[in-house]
C-alpha cells in the first residue's frame, strides 16, 4: 500500500497530441522542401539563419581557441572514461559460430550501423556531456560515419565547448541546427548533408516525439526526454541531500519530474521541508527547478521495502538513486530502471557529466523494455548458416513439413528440392 506525501497536479505526457501534430508538421515540411523548410523552422524557433549550417573545420579551430584550457582537460578526461567504459562493453561482445547439428553450421557476426546522426540539446542549456555521450560511443562501436548536431546559442552558432566537444570526441561532421528540423534534416538528407542510417541523442518532448515518429525511417536508439529523477530514500540518508538530488535533475526544465519513495514518513516530510528551504535560499537555478518541482515532484509514502520496489518498477525511472541501509537489497529486486545509482556518492551527475556509463538513457517508462545508450545499440547482430548435405538432410523434412501445414507450399519444395543433393552440387 503506498499514499502521496506530495502528489504532482500535472502529469508527463498531458500534450503528447498537441505535441504529436507540430512534430508531424515539420518532419512533413522538410521531407517534401528539404533545406528550405530547415531555414524557415530555424529562423522562426532558433532566429538561425546561416549561409550554410554545415560547420567547418575552419570555425572548429578558431572556435576551440577559445575554449578555456583547464575545461578541455576535463572535457577530455570524461570523453576518455565514456571511450573506456564503451570499449569495455564492446569486449563483452563476441561473434559465435557454433555446429548445432551434424552439417548444420550456425553463427552471428556484430556490424557496426553505417552512419549515426548525433543530436545534443542546446536550448535551455547546451548539453556538453551529450555531445560525447553520442558520438563517442558509436565511434567506439566502429561507426564510420558520426554526424554531430546542436542548436544554435545566442546567435553565434555552437556553445564552443560543445563544439569542442564533438571534435574531440571525433565526429566527421557537424552541423548546426537544431530541434526537431535538425532531426528531420539528419533522417531525410539536406544539401550538403548525406541521410544517415540511426539518430540518437536527448531533448526535449518535441525531439523525443520526432524521433518516435522518425523511427522505420531511420533507427532510433531510445525515447530520451524530457529527463526524469528518482530516489528511494529511509530514515537512514540525508534528507538534504536527497532534497538537492531531486531538484539538481528538476532544473533540466519546467516538466522534469523528480520522485522520492520512501518507507518513512517522517523523513519523506523532513525532504519536503528541505526543498523548500533550499528554493527558498541558497538554490542556484530555482526559476527552473522551483515549477518543475511544483507540477511535476513527487513524494510517495510506501509501507514496505517490496511496495517500494513495486511502485519504483511502475513508474521505471530514467534515473534511480537508493540511498537506504542495505542499497544491495533493492538491487537484487528492481527491475524497470534507465540506470541506478547506489550509496550516497552516487549522484545522478557523475554518470550525466562524466564518469563513463551513458546519459541517454529511456524516459516516460520506457524502461520496462530498453535499457539505456551502449555501445552494443550500434551493432547489427546478424546471423547466418552454412549447411552441408548431411545437415540439409536432418533439416529439410521439419522444414517441408511445417511449410505444407502453412499452406506454403514452394518454401516445402523450395527444402524437399535439396534431398540428396551432394556437397558439391552447383
Amino acid at each position: 500500500m503506498s499514499t502521496f506525501i506530495k502528489q504532482p497536479p500535472h502529469r508527463p505526457g498531458e500534450d503528447a497530441a498537441r505535441i504529436g501534430r507540430v512534430v508531424s508538421e515539420i518532419l512533413a515540411a522538410v521531407e517534401t522542401e528539404g533545406v528550405a523548410a530547415v531555414r524557415r523552422y530555424s529562423a522562426q524557433f532558433d532566429h538561425w539563419e546561416p549561409a550554410s549550417f554545415r560547420v567547418d573545420p575552419a570555425t572548429y579551430d578558431s572556435t576551440i581557441r577559445g575554449v578555456d584550457a583547464e575545461l578541455r582537460r576535463q572535457i577530455d578526461f570524461a570523453a576518455t572514461q565514456i571511450r573506456g567504459f564503451a570499449a569495455h562493453q564492446l569486449g563483452t561482445m563476441q561473434n559465435l559460430e557454433v555446429e548445432t547439428l551434424p552439417g548444420v553450421v550456425l553463427g552471428h557476426r556484430h556490424v557496426p550501423v553505417a552512419s549515426v546522426g548525433s543530436y545534443s540539446p542546446g536550448g535551455l542549456y547546451p548539453l556538453i556531456a551529450s555531445s560525447l555521450m553520442t558520438v563517442v560511443t558509436p565511434k567506439a562501436a566502429g561507426v564510420g560515419r558520426v554526424v554531430a548536431v546542436a542548436p544554435p546559442r545566442g546567435g553565434t552558432g555552437i556553445h564552443p565547448p560543445q563544439l569542442y566537444a564533438m571534435v574531440s570526441a571525433g565526429a566527421d561532421e557537424i552541423f548546426c541546427m537544431g530541434g526537431v528540423q535538425a532531426l528531420a534534416a539528419l533522417a531525410f538528407g539536406i544539401e550538403d548533408l548525406a541521410p544517415v542510417d540511426m539518430i540518437v541523442g536527448a531533448g526535449n518532448a518535441y525531439v523525443a516525439e520526432a524521433k518516435r515518429q522518425l523511427f522505420g525511417t531511420v533507427g532510433i536508439d531510445l525515447l530520451a526526454g524530457p529527463t526524469e529523477v528518482a530516489v528511494i530514500a529511509d530514515e537512514t540518508a540525508d534528507p538534504r541531500i536527497v532534497a538537492a538530488d531531486l531538484l539538481g535533475h528538476a532544473e533540466h526544465g519546467p516538466t522534469s519530474p523528480a520522485i522520492l519513495m520512501t518507507t518513512s514518513e517522517a523523513f519523506g516530510r523532513a525532504v519536503l521541508v528541505e526543498v523548500e528551504r533550499w528554493l527558498d535560499g541558497d538554490w542556484p537555478t530555482t526559476p527552473i527547478a522551483g515549477p518543475a518541482w511544483r507540477d511535476y515532484g513527487t513524494i510517495v509514502l510506501c509501507d514496505s521495502p517490496e511496495e517500494v520496489v513495486r511502485v519504483s518498477d511502475a513508474y521505471a525511472p530514467e534515473h534511480l538513486e537508493v540511498q537506504t541501509r542495505d542499497p544491495d537489497w533493492y538491487v537484487a529486486r528492481l527491475a524497470n530502471y534507465g540506470s541506478l545509482f547506489l550509496g550516497v556518492h552516487s549522484t545522478v551527475a557523475f554518470s550525466d557529466k562524466s564518469i563513463g556509463t551513458n546519459h541517454v538513457l529511456p524516459t516516460r517508462r520506457a524502461a520496462r523494455y530498453t535499457g539505456g545508450l551502449w555501445v552494443g545499440k550500434f551493432l547489427k547482430t546478424l546471423t547466418y548458416q552454412r549447411v552441408s548435405a548431411s545437415g540439409s538432410e536432418l533439416v529439410a523434412p521439419s522444414t517441408a513439413a511445417i511449410a505444407d501445414a502453412e499452406l506454403m507450399f514452394g518454401h516445402a519444395l523450395t527444402a524437399r528440392l535439396r534431398y540428396g543433393l551432394p556437397d558439391d552440387a552447383p
